[in-house]
């Protein structure tokens, strides 16, 4: 494939991508302001507790997703896979931002802020898989670390944006105003988005493995095949996944709580650190993608695994006494450097390991599994252990499912050596 062709490509997977996960990250951004409108209470931390429930089901769902547009991606193409996600993500989107509240609908309020997160959970179940593999399959065999490396530029982006969109808000809206209804805006903005994501997504050009794939009429795609014939791939996906995943989101959605919680950082000053650490975190990983391709996957995913076992509890410590915003600011992006190792590789890792026939399933319905498990419910766990009086619990559960993720890193192939995708 020509470059300026492949270019064109990636930059519009990646720009569709952002929009997905912007969509998905806002729920978390704008936490503090629409858990009351959903989950009366008195106690601040029940209603956050109310609200990351509602987050991590989505979580759980996203297997399902990633099961059933995994293998629609397989059998229909990487195109069709990544256009129906954005669909499902742009309904979810405005559902949220038109819902009624707990006090206009009673009980109805909250199961309707759960119906639009199952369609998110859906919706990103599938973006990963479909993502991650067109990234990688139009990535030439040199470069597929680098360019596969976008996909959590964007996922970062989106999640910027949304914290973005949140300063501007908190900067021309009064908190009571947030509170009432400018919580709904982003959600409404994400929804734009996504209609015109479904349009450039649309015309994007199908890859070339997938081609191939459709043209010799391979064994085909189900989750029955993928467990029964690589089961070692797949499992291999799930370990790697699992500290990595919970990591990330340890350091980043669920931080911007922490730094309010236990911090005591206004919900502005939270949100300031957050975005400036998560800045300097995206575009730390084209390097990281780079480098990869120079010295191999494992040494960055081993190096993750090292300094993230040993380094998360120091950080979170200190983080706790942390009494003003630059030193807030450097342990977060202490801490965010460190899952750079994972974060900027963990895609083309694991599309290496499939073959094309099953390379989207393979690589969505693993990682959604761990997701579900330890990603997703990364913020209710650490708001439970504070909601006991253990809040130290979770830096030692964050550390030790890094320290069973190293395990996995030091016996894994060097995928880049013997990586499935055959076309460059």
């Amino acid at each position: 494939m020509a470059g300026g062709r492949r270019l064109k490509s990636i930059i519009g997977g990646s720009t569709g991508n952002l929009v997905e996960w912007y969509d998905w990250y806002v729920y978390s951004a704008f936490t503090l302001y629409f858990a009351p409108a959903f989950f009366p209470s008195d106690d601040p931390t029940a209603q956050l507790l109310s609200a990351a429930a509602v987050f991590a089901v989505g979580f759980i769902v996203r297997p399902l997703g990633a099961w059933v547009m995994g293998v629609y991606a397989d059998r229909k193409g990487r195109k069709a896979g990544l256009t129906l996600s954005v669909t499902l993500m742009c309904l979810g989107s405005l559902t949220i931002a038109i819902a009624p509240t707990y006090e206009q609908a009673g009980a109805a309020a909250p199961l309707i802020l759960l119906f639009a997160r199952l369609l998110q959970g859906l919706s990103v179940g599938g973006e990963y898989g479909a993502s991650a593999t067109y990234l990688s399959e139009m990535a030439g065999r040199d470069r597929r670390g680098f360019f596969s490396s976008f996909q959590y530029v964007t996922l970062i982006s989106g999640q910027l944006l949304a914290l973005c969109v949140l300063l501007v808000l908190q900067s021309v809206l009064p908190a009571a105003d947030l509170e009432a209804w400018g919580w709904r805006i982003p959600f409404g903005i994400g929804g734009a988005l996504a209609i015109a994501v479904f349009y450039i997504r649309r015309g994007l050009v199908e890859t070339e493995s997938f081609q191939n794939v459709k043209a010799t009429a391979s064994l085909g795609s189900s989750g029955w095949i993928l467990f029964r014939h690589y089961p070692r791939q797949a499992f291999l996906v799930i370990a790697l996944t699992a500290g990595g995943t919970l990591a990330f989101y340890a350091y980043s959605t669920y931080m911007q709580k922490f730094l309010v919680n236990t911090s005591g950082f206004s919900r502005e000053a939270a949100t300031e650190i957050t975005a400036a650490a998560l800045f300097v975190f995206m575009l730390i990983q084209p390097l990281a993608g780079w480098l990869s391709d120079r010295i191999g996957r494992k040494p960055l995913l081993i190096a993750f695994g090292t300094l993230g076992a040993l380094g998360t509890y120091p950080i979170f410590r200190l983080l706790e006494q942390a009494d003003n915003s630059f030193t807030a600011f450097l342990l977060v992006l202490a801490a965010l450097l460190i899952v750079t190792g994972y974060t900027a590789i963990n895609a083309v890792v694991k599309a290496e390991l499939f073959p094309a026939h099953i390379r989207a399933l393979g690589v969505a319905l693993p990682y959604a599994l761990a997701n579900a498990v330890f990603g997703g419910t990364a913020e209710y766990v650490a708001l439970w252990f504070k909601s006991v009086g253990l809040e130290r619990g979770f830096y030692w559960y964050v550390t030790g499912m890094i320290a069973l993720s190293l395990f996995a890193y030091l016996r894994m192939p060097e995928t880049r050596r013997t990586s499935e995708i055959a076309e460059d």
